[in-house]
């Protein structure tokens, strides 16, 4: 069996969209102005994100779950952008294809939120 690390994704709704269309098994291409894909370590972190950020930004968020290939994954530096649990692995936008062959399983909605009214 394969050692997974656990990763999580904060998303708004077109980004979300385009990984169900994958059959959720994989991420879109990263756009023209995101050189990093950047999933998180942390639940708490990928919450914030997706609360405090894509709801104003979007309307809505969503915190997604999936696991990668341990050994895969830990060629990737972990960044900590702000407080001790605030940790992103930085995935090169060119590698993006092959982060999403080492993909464990099925990517998934384990939050949502929702802007008001």
């Amino acid at each position: 069996m394969t050692e997974t690390t656990t990763l999580w994704r904060p998303t708004g709704p077109q980004e979300l969209a385009l990984v169900r269309a994958s059959g959720w098994t994989a991420w879109p291409p990263r756009l023209p102005d995101q050189p990093i894909f950047y999933p998180v370590l942390n639940e708490q972190y990928a919450v914030m994100i997706a609360r405090d950020w894509n709801v104003p930004a979007s309307g809505a968020g969503y915190v997604t779950r999936f696991e990668v290939e341990r050994a895969y994954a830990e060629q990737f530096p972990v960044q900590q952008v702000g407080g001790r649990d605030i940790l992103e692995l930085w995935v090169p936008a060119e590698q993006l294809d092959e982060f999403n062959r080492h993909i464990v399983g099925l990517i998934e909605v384990v939050h949502e939120f929702h802007a008001e009214g």
